[in-house]
């Protein structure tokens, strides 16, 4: 057989078998010609996959929006903090072990190896405060506040059942807005933004005389104190009792523009009120108080009673 025969041969072979082989000619320099098979194995499929977009599902949608939250929660959990330059001259020693194994640079890379095995744990030690306020900060997302929310409103009517009645005893005046469904974000605006944690002891310290804040209201939103010394509307209605001072006036007058309730402790005579829709409770009791609050939390809407004032 001749060595063009074989290679015709050869030829014949590779259609029936795998078409991603190629055949070159090759002249020797006998003069003989023989085929050599070079195999490229699967290159031009291998591009076409990574070319190749794949499709995008509903799930793959929801995992990057998940990934791009927490990724934007964890750099704002470390603004601020010494976090930040660990975590840029962590992304240092990762960019220099890729370029240690491109380089190659053996003995950087070998170096780098066995240093990432106790990184770990260092950064445990190192930022265990961190994590731990890491770990608080996720527990309070909206989405697992939903589960703790009852507890959370508790907590907040009970710090300000115990800051009225120490008002109360004292005889020093003080309003206290609660935000409801409807915003108060304009009356917020007015006073001295504070957005702090709500305790009986900054309400108690707000209202005391002297102090640059109590002269005004105290507004809550979502069971923090959102701001103090703020402005509110005073009522017109002339069916209210006269015993009524600025304090209960006002409370009404924001009551009557929306859905939030006012706690009221009056300067002459030590009796807590409440205000909603319009209407006021007076003369109530700690524990009185304490219902009507919690009636809050359980009514989306509506009234606890009746409309107008009762002197």
């Amino acid at each position: 057989m001749s060595a063009h025969s074989a290679v015709d041969e050869r030829l014949r072979e590779i259609q029936r078998g795998d078409p991603d082989e190629r055949v070159v000619c090759v002249l020797r320099p006998e003069g003989n010609a023989q085929g050599d098979t070079i195999s490229y194995g699967r290159m031009p499929d291998y591009l076409a996959n990574l070319l190749r977009r794949p499709p995008v599902g509903w799930w793959d949608v929801l995992d990057i929006l998940i990934v791009s939250f927490l990724i934007y929660e964890f750099l704002k959990l470390i603004r601020g903090t010494r976090a930040v330059q660990m975590a840029v001259g962590s992304l240092l020693v990762i960019g220099l072990f890729y370029v240690s194994q491109l380089a190659p640079l053996q003995t950087l890379n070998w170096l780098i190896r066995n240093a990432l095995v106790y990184v770990g744990f260092a950064a445990i030690v190192i930022f265990q405060s961190d994590i731990r306020r890491a770990l608080a900060h996720f527990g309070q997302a909206p989405f697992f506040r939903y589960f703790n929310r009852q507890q959370a409103a508790n907590e907040t009517i009970e710090e300000v059942v115990v800051a009225t009645t120490m008002l109360a005893q004292q005889k020093v005046g003080a309003i206290i807005a609660i935000e409801r469904e409807i915003g108060l974000r304009n009356y917020i605006e007015s006073g001295i933004p504070l957005d702090a944690t709500l305790t009986y002891d900054l309400l108690v310290t707000i209202f005391r005389p002297g102090s640059p804040l109590h002269d005004g209201a105290v507004i809550l939103q979502e069971g923090r104190v959102a701001a103090a010394a703020c402005f509110l509307p005073l009522t017109v209605n002339p069916r209210l009792s006269r015993e009524l001072g600025t304090r209960h006036r006002a409370a009404i007058g924001l009551t009557e523009e929306n859905d939030a309730a006012a706690v009221v402790v009056s300067e002459e005579t030590g009796l807590i009120s409440v205000a909603l829709s319009g209407g006021i409770e007076r003369g109530l009791s700690p524990d009185q108080l304490r219902e009507r609050l919690k009636g809050l939390v359980q009514q989306r809407r509506g009234a606890l009673f009746g409309q107008g004032g009762r002197g």
